[in-house]
Formats: structure tokens, C-alpha cells, sequence
């Protein structure tokens, strides 16, 4: 995710979030303030009461919540299509853990039903809204039936995006089809430029 930005009718692919470019950028310069230098309370908590299970984290970026999975004894795997967050995120990780990291296209990525879970944070906000749809396919294609999407979702509404944050009813036509709602909570240790957005849920793949 990122800050707002100017758009034009002639967008560049450095100006476009879908893609790699755009996020090489962002991470070669250090501008990342959607980076939250840590784990969220709610995943810590949602760590410590969960059984583990196989997960996908897409849009890893940093990897901070890739190191917590691996040390609460769940199988990795972590993704993100730009090459210098990648390289960033296994050097910050290092040995073992850093081997959890593959650079791929999560529209690509991945065995049908072969995760448990897959964990959101600032990857859905970060894509066009045009790309919902194919987010929302794709989650149910990946997750065994029966298994969560989980993590933290913006909310609300930017006057200059990116990030896209959801409305209800979004989530809805997004999530409502083959997904179930489990579980909603406001976050409280949001960065600065979310606070009152970020919600911790957990939607079940129910078809």
C-alpha cells in the first residue's frame, strides 16, 4: 500500500499499483509508510490461539508476518512480485525463514485448496478495484474448503487512492458468494494514516 498519488490519463507503469514497478520504486527509495516495523496485536493473539496450519502470505513486502507464522510453527509460504521487496524481505529474514519468500504473481501462484489460510494485510487495498473480483476468485481457488482468509482490511473511503479501501457492501459482493463472515474486530495499533479503518476478520471459504 501506498500514499496517494497524482493520476493522468497516460498512466506509466511506475504510476500503476498493479504493478511490479510501481512497488520497486517505493521500496528501492524506502518510501513504505504502510510499513508497520512489526507484528499486529490482533495476528499475535490470533497466533497464540490458532492451530497451525499451511498459509500463504501474498503482498509479504517487509516479512515480518512471514518470521511470526514460521516461529508459531506454520508452514510458509510468502509472495510479492516486486523483486526488490523480495530481496528486501530475505535479507531482513535471513537462513530458514527467509527461504519462505518466492517472488511470483499471487494471480498465478499456488495449487488449488493447497492452504489452510491465507493472510491479508495491505495487498487488497493495494490493487485496482477492478482486481477485486479476480482477488476474491482467487482466495476461494486457494484456500481448501473450510479454510480462512484472515488479517487486517482497510475500511472507509480515500478521496486520492491508492490504497482502495472496502465498504460493506464491497465486501459483500466481493466475499458474500462463497465466503462466510466469522469474525470482525476495529484494530487498535494502527499506523498513523489508518487509524478507525483497519478491521481484523476472518471470512471462511464456505463453497
Amino acid at each position: 500500500m501506498t500514499t496517494a498519488l497524482t493520476h493522468d490519463d497516460a498512466m506509466t507503469e511506475s504510476d500503476d499499483s498493479s504493478q511490479p514497478e510501481f512497488w520497486n520504486a517505493r521500496y528501492a527509495s524506502g518510501k513504505t509508510p504502510w510499513d508497520f516495523h512489526g507484528v499486529p496485536a490482533t495476528l499475535d493473539s490470533f497466533l497464540k490461539t490458532t492451530t497451525p496450519g499451511k498459509v500463504l502470505i501474498p503482498g509479504c513486502g517487509a516479512g515480518y508476518e512471514v518470521r511470526a507464522f514460521f516461529q508459531a510453527g506454520w508452514a510458509v509460504e510468502a509472495i510479492d512480485f516486486s523483486p526488490v521487496a523480495v530481496a528486501q524481505a530475505r535479507t531482513r529474514l535471513g537462513g530458514g525463514v527467509g527461504q519462505c519468500v518466492e517472488l511470483a504473481d499471487f494471480f498465478k501462484y499456488g495449487r488449488p485448496e493447497s492452504f489452510d489460510m491465507v493472510y491479508e494485510r495491505t495487498f487488497l487495498c493495494a490493487l485496482p478495484p477492478h482486481l477485486g473480483q479476480a482477488y476474491a476468485n482467487r482466495m476461494a481457488e486457494l484456500l481448501r474448503l473450510g479454510g480462512r482468509l484472515a488479517g487486517i482490511f482497510l475500511y472507509g473511503e480515500e478521496p486520492e487512492p491508492p490504497p482502495y479501501p472496502l465498504t460493506e457492501a464491497r465486501a459483500g459482493e466481493l466475499f458474500g458468494e462463497k465466503f462466510s463472515l466469522l469474525r470482525t474486530i476495529s484494530v487498535q495499533d494502527s499506523l498513523p494514516l489508518f487509524i478507525g479503518k483497519e478491521r481484523w476478520q476472518e471470512w471462511k471459504r464456505i463453497r
